[in-house]
């Protein structure tokens, strides 16, 4: 696909977001005949925006209230949505009569003598039993009342997880196009921070320039700047605070920008000051495992290739591999932040599992620094390709950047 601009034009290709709805629901209908399910209900909203193609914002995301149904044989989905009546207004690729409003129990909140959960029960078994899905149906996550509502209508739920991660998987060509320009919006971002970065500045303000420039340029979502400095960063507290960065320090941010549904997990280590030897020495550490990970990644070979470049945790200084999860890791990246495939020492292994072309995952390293300044954190985000994999993450990360004191690739 030709490497157009963020914003469709007439005059050269781009995402195709037509092409994309109708090649995800054809892939989910594809996993759940292979999965043996007559229908699936999804609550979880990655899946549901994978089926449907349909948002409604983050504020909604834990209600357990919006969810679709997809019958095998059933050319669309339905979808019961709390804008239902906006929807339908704006949305041409599902029928009317297959949006419909969603209210649910609210977590529990709505008082149970209201019978919202039984409602609800009744709305899927009455849908399964009119378009003829009368084997197992999948369920993503769901509330347990729910659940016992649905077994009093003898509906059989299993899981439905594993059918909708595998469906997803394996990217089409207009997931990756998205995928690459959200990372590009972070390569940005990380710019800014660069030239932000000085004694003084906290973490939260380094926080707040990354939120502005990314909703700026049309972020969906901001899930999270971890932006941990110095001290913080060893061991990985995992979030940002109101801490000053100050001169010699290493400090380190995640970004999870989310353009179009697609995210990033992407991390750079940047220096307050020139590095000094200790600060090197860790950085080129976390370079080699990850480089020598990446290495690793083409069709054939399996998630525990990719795992054997890392080193155990004891190594780290940790006592298991539970407690360096996260640190030396790969995860699936998508709509989903973290899908299929999950690589760590912790169980790839000894669980391996074949990558193949169209996967889509980030990979991540970390090494503290030996004088106690901070750490450094490295995240590629690649696609498989044919032969090897792409880096989608293009700002610099060969070495550290330095920033904010004579001497420095950013004053």
């Amino acid at each position: 696909m030709p490497k157009a601009g963020m914003n469709g034009v007439d005059f050269e290709a781009n995402v195709d977001f037509y092409r994309l709805r109708r090649e995800r629901l054809a892939r989910a209908k594809q996993s759940m005949k292979d999965y043996g399910l007559s229908a699936i209900v999804c609550y979880d909203f990655d899946n549901i925006r994978y089926i449907t193609g349909t948002h409604i914002g983050e504020w909604n995301r834990n209600k357990m209230n919006r969810y679709c149904i997809l019958i095998d044989g059933v050319e669309q989905p339905f979808l019961f949505d709390p804008a239902a009546p906006s929807k339908r207004v704006r949305v041409d690729w599902l029928d009317k009569d297959h949006i419909m409003p969603a209210v649910g129990s609210m977590r529990g909140a709505i008082p149970e003598e209201a019978g919202m959960v039984d409602k609800v029960a009744d709305q899927i078994a009455g849908y399964l039993k009119e378009y003829g899905a009368t084997g197992k149906v999948g369920m993503d996550i769901v509330d347990i009342p729910l659940i016992r509502s649905l077994e009093k209508h003898k509906v059989e739920i299993v899981d439905g997880q594993q059918a909708m991660l595998d469906a997803r998987i394996i990217k089409t060509p207009d997931e990756i196009q998205l995928l690459k320009t959200s990372a590009a919006m972070v390569d940005g971002a990380y710019y800014d921070l660069a030239k932000a970065l000085r004694p003084g500045i906290m973490e939260n303000e380094l926080v707040a320039i990354a939120n502005f420039k990314l909703y700026s340029w049309g972020s969906e979502l901001v899930e999270f700047v971890n932006s941990i400095s110095g001290q913080r960063g060893n061991p990985h507290s995992h979030t940002f605070s109101n801490r000053m960065v100050r001169p010699g320090e290493l400090i380190y941010f995640d970004i999870g920008n989310t353009y179009n549904g697609y995210k990033t997990c992407y991390y750079r280590t940047f220096s307050c000051g020139v590095p000094n030897a200790d600060q090197r020495k860790a950085y080129e550490r976390a370079s080699k495992w990850i480089k020598d990970s990446i290495a690793q990644i083409k069709p054939g070979n399996t998630s525990a290739d990719v795992a054997k470049a890392w080193p155990a945790a004891t190594e780290l200084g940790f006592k298991n591999e539970e407690e360096a999860f996260l640190l030396q890791f790969a995860h699936g990246i998508g709509l989903g932040l973290w899908e299929k495939p999950i690589i760590s020492r912790l169980f790839s292994l000894e669980n391996p599992f074949e990558l193949k072309e169209g996967m889509t995952f980030a990979i991540e390293t970390w090494c503290a620094s030996e004088d106690g300044s901070g750490s450094a954190r490295i995240e590629e985000e690649v696609v498989v390709t044919k032969d090897g994999c792409e880096l989608m993450t293009k700002f610099p990360s060969d070495e550290i950047t330095s920033c904010g004191l004579p001497g420095c690739q950013f004053l």
